[in-house]
């Protein structure tokens, strides 16, 4: 039996950023998760792929961030029980929660956070008679080495941020890139956008729109594409290496919707005029597994969320104490080790 405070289902960025946030309220966690390494989506499916709206980073690609992430716990010492799915949920006669993975791994904690992202996933496959036949033969669905398209014919399929972001990305890579959206509208990042009509112009990126793939060529690989207009119905067939359709993922809570949570939509409903707490007391959701009024599905609102959460959890483990918060600026980060870092001295000077 693993016994821990605070236990978190996913080490996605999200989960990983409670850790610290847990760790300065000197809490004690333990993570779970599906995928056989830390880092949730960030690494199992696009680690090189650049993010752009983390504080204090104008660029960080996906697997640095989670790097840092994992510098940053290092001193707080988290457990982990990886390739694990968490499978049930039962409370102890005296108020904590047991937690047993699908290889029957018992994890006791006094407060679970679920942070899951959107859970288990797979991509969205677009429906194009004999695509099977050529997946890993030049047809993928999610990017995780970038450098095996430098000098190829590459063609991306997609209108949201995903699609844009590794158009723009791979466009000093390949050889040649084309974007293909069935709309004339993308529904990714403004500033996305605006960089493909740059990269357009300026000869690197061919965008087809308003336009869908609806056949591949090749023999026993991928040769080529052929691409429907949707308004015109005119046909164009595009010689290229690689076609890579990034419709997103078909997200599924798996077991986590047998445990009694208030769902909607395939996310878990919560309470975020406090504390990101489910229709559970003691089980929190944070990150993109979860919904509210208002909901964004970014990282920087997952690590806000983990922030409230943690502060909500200790007075669940500790109700009899008061805890004052401290900034780290003042008080620097002292490890579960007794190892500290040291904030910066302030520095007073008088005018003579």
């Amino acid at each position: 039996m693993i016994t821990t405070d605070i236990l978190i289902i996913g080490a996605g960025p999200t989960g990983l950023f409670a850790v610290f946030e847990a760790g300065l309220l000197q809490l004690k966690c333990h993570l779970i998760d599906a995928l056989g390494q830390a880092g949730g989506q960030c690494s199992e499916l696009y680690p090189k792929k650049p993010i752009y709206d983390i504080p204090g980073f104008p660029e960080v690609l996906a697997g640095d961030l989670v790097d840092n992430l994992m510098q940053q716990i290092a001193p707080f010492q988290p457990g982990f029980t990886l390739g694990e799915r968490a499978e049930t949920l039962e409370r102890t006669e005296d108020d904590f929660f047991i937690v047993t993975t699908n290889k029957g791994t018992k994890h006791k904690a006094k407060v679970v956070a679920i942070a899951g992202g959107l859970g288990s996933f797979e991509p969205k496959k677009p429906e194009i008679e004999g695509i099977e036949h050529y997946e890993d033969k030049g047809v993928a669905y999610l990017i995780k080495e970038p450098e095996q398209y430098r000098g190829k014919r590459v063609v991306i399929a997609g209108g949201g941020d995903s699609a844009l972001d590794w158009s723009i990305f791979l466009a000093n890579i390949a050889s040649e890139v084309h974007l293909i959206h069935r709309r004339n509208e993308f529904r990714g990042a403004l500033d996305s956008v605006e960089k493909v009509i740059e990269l357009k112009k300026a000869g690197k990126i061919k965008v087809y729109t308003p336009s869908e793939v609806t056949e591949i060529k090749g023999k026993d690989a991928l040769e080529a594409i052929m691409l429907d207009n949707v308004q015109t119905g005119l046909s164009t067939e595009i010689g290229c290496d690689a076609f890579i359709p990034l419709f997103g993922l078909s997200p599924k809570l798996g077991p986590l919707s047998d445990w009694g949570l208030e769902i909607e939509k395939n996310a878990i409903k919560v309470d975020n005029t406090y504390d990101y707490q489910t229709n559970i007391e003691g089980v929190y959701a944070i990150g993109d597994v979860n919904t509210y009024p208002g909901k964004l599905k970014l990282i920087l609102c997952g690590f806000h969320e983990a922030t409230l959460m943690c502060q909500s959890a200790y007075q669940r483990i500790h109700p009899d104490k008061k805890y004052v918060m401290k900034y780290t600026t003042v008080g620097g980060v002292t490890g579960f080790d007794g190892s500290k870092k040291e904030a910066p001295k302030a520095v007073v000077k008088t005018l003579d």
